[in-house]
């Protein structure tokens, strides 16, 4: 299974600018280091040609949230959001209709 994580940088939560470049710089770090270590592990799961996509992000409160963005079993979903959970990831809310919630 391949996995891919995207560090997403809102306009909207945007901090001043010098500390805007450390945060996005830690965010992309963050993201890279949960592809390439904490879900390392999801690379040998069957079927090897699947993929799941994950986008990282901070919330209003400087947070970092995760979400799934595409359809993946459930046991695959459970291990996203416990490797999420234990690095103290929230995940990230939406509404009914599919539209991001920015808390």
């Amino acid at each position: 299974m391949t996995v891919t994580v995207l560090a997403i940088i809102e306009p909207d939560t945007r901090p001043a600018p010098p500390l805007a470049k450390v945060m996005n710089e830690r965010l992309a770090r963050f993201a890279k280091e949960l592809q390439d270590i904490h879900l390392k592990g999801l690379e040998t799961v069957e079927p090897l040609f699947e993929d799941v996509v994950i986008y990282i992000s901070y919330n209003s409160k400087y947070n970092i949230r995760w979400k799934i963005v595409n359809d993946v079993p459930g046991n695959i979903e459970v291990e996203v959001a416990a490797q999420c959970a234990k690095l103290g990831y929230i995940k990230w809310k939406t509404t009914a209709f599919g539209v991001i919630d920015k808390s």
